[in-house]
């Protein structure tokens, strides 16, 4: 049964799958409510309600939650990547103000979030995406400039998702019954190597790309400089070192949910290209 009368609040509202959530309830006519540590460096569409919140501190998130009917939750810190540690207190929070459903995207590995929210009692279904295709874009700086792509492992294998159809899947498992304690893997039609993508890229822009090897310690510098903190590239590193098998297995949760087929990678090129250029 959709839900056309309640509000949606959406944590990570201005980040790469936050917003997309946003956008797509919005698309589909849904209350929604962004939720934000920094809403004067926000811009979301027109009809979209603005929070202060921060999920590190719980207490913060009282008014976003007032009235609220569906949450769509993070498990980690969307500007550091390290996994929230807040988990008790955020189902605390999101029960007292009778929230019915909760959208959990996980950040890599079981955590005390999505623990929490279940051991709570609300409604919740967890979203266990691989590999985001957006993390591509991380190549444009070097195949713009110099034609190459530098990366440790070069050997794995992923069955990377379009991040378009993790919004999807998030805004079905927001509005409609049905999914409370379910848990859904999130990948892409088929499973890639490095030289796949770079393949393919290669083939969009009409370019021949080369591959560069870095050594592990070399991404983790790399990761450093982006910003990231020291939990969380050790996690990202970590998990390209030694995948789990569900990262490089298609699963069919994606297609069932949805209805269609996932988006291809060759799909995800076809939109992206001109970012190379």
């Amino acid at each position: 049964m959709i839900d056309d009368n309640g509000i949606t609040v959406v944590a990570g509202a201005t980040g790469n799958i936050g917003g997309r959530v946003l956008a797509e309830l919005r698309r589909r006519g849904h209350r929604v409510r962004a939720l934000t540590r920094s809403p004067e460096r926000a811009a979301f569409p027109d009809g979209v309600e603005v929070a202060v919140g921060d999920l590190a501190d719980p207490g913060s998130l009282r008014p976003a939650l007032a009235g609220a009917s569906a949450v769509f939750l993070l498990t980690y810190d969307a500007a550091t990547g390290a996994p929230l540690r807040t988990g008790p207190e955020l189902a605390k929070e999101i029960a007292a103000a009778g929230v019915r459903r909760v959208s959990t995207l996980w950040g890599g590995e079981p955590g005390p979030v999505e623990q929490a929210i279940a051991a709570a009692g609300l409604a919740q279904a967890v979203l266990r995406p691989v590999e985001f295709m957006s993390n591509t874009l991380s190549w444009v700086g070097s195949i713009r400039d110099e034609g190459v792509v530098r990366e440790a492992f070069p050997e794995l294998r992923s069955a990377m998702v379009h991040e378009d159809d993790i919004a999807e899947v998030a805004v079905r498992t927001l509005t409609e019954d049905g999914h409370a304690g379910r848990d859904y893997v999130l990948t892409g039609p088929e499973v890639l190597t490095f030289a796949d993508r770079v393949r393919q890229l290669g083939a969009a822009l009409g370019r021949d790309l080369r591959f560069v090897e870095l050594t592990e310690e070399q991404a983790k510098e790399r990761m450093r400089g982006w910003g990231y903190s020291a939990e969380a590239v050790e996690h990202v590193i970590g998990w390209y070192a030694d995948p789990p098998r569900e990262g490089y297995t298609v699963h069919p949760d994606v297609e069932q949910l949805l209805g269609r087929p996932a988006r291809t990678f060759a799909d995800w090129v076809a939109e992206h290209a001109g970012a190379f250029r």
